[in-house]
């Protein structure tokens, strides 16, 4: 009876191959395909594989197999692994071994595929992001896909403090969405940042670049400040340090803290990300400048800070000019002429307002 099935089965394929050559579909070897049981000897276990034709499990494969087929019916659907196209019988050698992985694999690409969230419990964390199990598999969420409330809120590239950051969200659930999945390298990527739902959309899309909005300071960082819209909270930007002010500032504590409000404008809008400045509303010191500060004249200023290359001199509370090492033949020489905190007289060398630079000379 189990031959005249196989028979039966081989004799169909056989009339299609004659027919319509085009319709029997090509395999390749380790494809994953459904199949559906025909019916099982000693030797050997057989499937009906559609338009591909008949498979057959035997050998090591079918004691391997045994646990999953033992109760099987005629029409009962697996998934296999294609271990060989075909055989010198014309059969193709079929494993059922660790099929329930490349189950869990279908079904990831499922997910990915209708864009569905899944809510997961954080197992560990690295320097490049968390790692958690999706269908009992792997998967790895970059930084770079957290959501602005997860996201390390420090300088990105202190990796200690990144990684300090990352580990307050182990044992945490968060909802994410696969946005990689490939069974063959075993890669399994998933984003908490593509979670971004309709009601967050269309919130967003009420705004545009330019737009001037109320937000409150919800944290800071040393590349930025974050801030929250006053009238959407859902929504979050950042400031970057370079958008806090027209001066040169060391931190952005400088400007702002945690709670404070404040009126910000939009200057870009990419991926869900929102990013902010505070000092495009503020008006620039260095339109004037030239007209206040004039190359040959004398100024005085004082000393807010050095660095290799020179020392910052603050002339009034929004410009600053630098005077060049240079000047002194070596930082250690500068520190001994100069001291912070203190006001010297200063002749101005140079003045350019477009790249925010005053050049000075200590005056004799």
């Amino acid at each position: 009876m189990a031959s005249n099935l196989i028979k039966k089965s081989r004799s169909v394929l056989g009339q299609i191959l004659k027919n319509n050559p085009a319709a029997v579909a090509v395999l390749k070897q380790d494809e994953l395909v459904k199949a559906h049981f025909i019916t099982k000897t000693n030797k050997a276990a057989f499937f009906d594989m559609g338009r591909i034709g008949t498979g057959i499990v035997y050998g090591v494969e079918l004691i391997n197999a045994q646990a999953s087929i033992k109760e099987a019916k005629p029409g009962d659907a697996f998934l296999v692994r294609v271990t060989e196209i075909e055989n010198k019988d014309g059969y193709a050698e079929l494993s059922l071994k660790e099929t329930h992985k490349q189950q869990s694999w279908e079904a990831l690409k499922e997910l990915k595929e209708k864009g569905e969230l899944v809510s997961v419990v954080i197992k560990a964390a690295n320097g490049g992001g968390l790692v958690t199990e999706i269908e009992g598999i792997q998967a790895f969420l970059p930084v770079s896909q957290l959501s602005a409330e997860h996201y390390p809120q420090v300088d990105e590239g202190d990796k200690t403090k990144i990684l300090e950051e990352l580990k307050k969200l182990v044992e945490q659930t968060l909802k994410v969405k696969i946005i990689d999945v490939n069974s063959r390298t075993q890669k399994l990527i998933i984003s908490e940042k593509a979670n971004l739902n309709e009601n967050f959309k269309e919130k967003l899309s009420n705004y545009k670049v330019g737009d001037t909005i109320d937000g409150i300071i919800t944290g800071v960082a040393d590349f930025g400040a974050f801030v929250k819209f006053a009238n959407d909270p859902e929504i979050e930007g950042l400031i970057h340090i370079s958008e806090l002010d027209h001066r040169l500032i060391e931190s952005p504590k400088e400007i702002v803290k945690v709670d404070d409000v404040v009126k910000v404008k939009i200057i870009e809008i990419k991926d869900g990300r929102v990013s902010l400045s505070l000092k495009a509303l503020k008006e620039n010191p260095w339109d004037k400048a030239e007209s206040k500060y004039k190359v040959g004249g004398e100024v005085s200023g004082v000393v807010s800070r050095f660095n290799p290359f020179g020392a910052f001199i603050g002339l009034d509370p929004e410009i600053q000019g630098l005077i060049h090492v240079s000047e002194f033949g070596s930082v250690e020489e500068m520190k001994k002429q100069l001291e912070l905190g203190k006001n010297y007289q200063f002749t101005i060398e140079l003045v350019k307002p477009q790249d925010k630079r005053i050049v000075l000379k200590l005056k004799k």
